[in-house]
């Protein structure tokens, strides 16, 4: 650099954003905004990819330097919608692309201990990526272009993005498409979200890649089905409500018509019930179950057999791998189900699978408690209580006595032995005895 040649914006806004006090950077980010949404209003002379670049790795160590959390929430969320200064879609993508590669350009040098804060970073522009996607009318030609710039950078296999940039975009993608779009968003429209991760679920080659995708779209599609039902349900039941309004305020209608109406107004349940009173559908739905889903909101609506039938033309060719076709046939067959009415059951894999080892468990126990003495006469009724109160001990003295007896019994007659052996059998106690008595009146 040619001394007193003054440096261009982006490096000296880089550099303050890079800074040491909080009060420099904080002034450097809003001078940003300022300039960035000064300089996309030029019909020329917009951003270059270079110029992000710089300005990203600014934010980026702005983001570094941040260690209250409460601050790193407010100054992500700040980072994040500084996409929406920029006027254009192509300068949005632009900006977007030098994000997506400076996290994964400098993934390798974040500690454990700020890896959390960059995992919101990304979640938040994500979501403000989505939401400039909204404000232009989830347009269909947006919409292929931001899922072209992810794909790209992130999950084709000539992206250099290191596993953990790959598992956190694929596990927060739908969850934040349901944040934004859940609301406005037709199952077309999401079948062409999803698109993307399809297709590259049947070809790739990256078995993380693979099940990521499998577990956290297509599985996360089936295990919000019920709730997809549900909330469908709960729109059709607002919009009849609305007809009967409409219906009530024209005129009178024929009996007939009048008729069946007050029939469907019995077997439905009144809106407005008493404090205390339970309705039928009430009953129908377990309260444990959906405590934990009370305060969801919309969640997307997918046709299950677009989605099966796309994933099914995908995986039966020839290129696709098997291990990827064997991964999304399974995939397939449940949504199939699901298109047919048919839903899997919730959790009851995962309790059953502890309710066995909690009975095998208990089968061993039962094992050990069974080898005990029996009792053959009132005087050994003692020997057993004991025998029953400890399991070990009992089995110990049932394996003494067997071994007692078989000695007793297979001892070969011709067979010379040591006279100490002969002193170990139950038989020859007496004859001891006798001999200690002998020597003490001999005394």
């Amino acid at each position: 650099m040619v001394p007193g040649v003054p440096l261009p914006p982006e490096i000296q806004l880089a550099q303050r954003l890079a800074g040491n006090e909080q009060v420099t950077r904080d002034r450097a980010l809003r001078k940003l905004q300022k300039y960035i949404v000064a300089r996309s209003q030029r019909a020329t002379g917009g951003f270059t990819p270079e110029e992000l670049l710089k300005v990203w790795k600014g934010l980026f160590y702005c983001m570094w330097m941040q260690d209250k959390p409460l601050q790193q929430e407010d100054l992500g969320r700040t980072i994040a919608q500084l996409v929406h200064a920029f006027q254009t879609t192509e300068s949005q993508h632009l900006f977007l692309r030098a994000f997506w590669q400076t996290m994964i350009r400098e993934w390798v040098g974040i500690d454990r201990l700020r890896l959390d804060k960059f995992y919101m970073l990304m979640r938040m522009v994500l979501s403000e990526s989505l939401k400039a996607v909204k404000t232009g009318g989830w347009e269909e030609r947006q919409i292929e272009q931001l899922l072209q710039l992810l794909t790209t950078e992130i999950l084709s296999p000539d992206s250099q993005a290191p596993n953990g940039v790959k598992s956190h975009f694929l596990e927060i993608f739908l969850e934040e498409l349901t944040k934004v779009g859940a609301a406005e968003l037709t199952a077309d429209q999401n079948l062409q979200f999803i698109k993307p991760f399809c297709q590259i679920a049947a070809r790739t080659k990256d078995s993380l890649v693979l099940h990521k995708i499998t577990q956290s779209i297509f599985e996360a599609i089936v295990e919000q089905a019920p709730l997809a039902i549900e909330d469908l349900m709960n729109e059709l039941d607002a919009q009849s409500g609305e007809g009967e309004g409409s219906d009530e305020d024209g005129g009178d209608d024929d009996s007939d018509e009048a008729s069946e109406d007050e029939q469907d107004l019995q077997d439905t349940a009144p809106k407005n019930q008493p404090a205390g009173s339970v309705s039928r559908a009430d009953l129908e739905v377990d309260e444990e179950a959906w405590d934990d889903e009370e305060d969801t909101g919309p969640v997307l609506q997918f046709d299950y057999e677009a989605v099966a039938n796309k994933l099914f033309k995908l995986a039966s060719r020839q290129s696709t791998p098997s291990q990827n076709r064997k991964r999304l046939y399974k995939v397939i067959q449940k949504l199939r189900d699901l298109a047919g009415g048919i839903f899997p059951e919730d959790d009851v894999p995962e309790k059953a699978y502890k309710k066995l080892l909690e009975g095998r468990r208990k089968r061993k126990k039962k094992k050990k408690r069974l080898p005990t003495l029996q009792p053959q006469n009132k005087e050994v009724g003692s020997e057993t209580e004991a025998s029953s109160a400890d399991p070990s001990r009992g089995m110990k003295r049932k394996r003494s006595r067997k071994t007692d007896e078989k000695a007793g019994q297979r001892g070969p007659p011709g067979k010379r032995r040591k006279p100490g052996a002969r002193a170990k059998g139950p038989r020859v106690q007496q004859p001891k005895r006798k001999k200690k008595g002998s020597s003490q009146s001999a005394k």
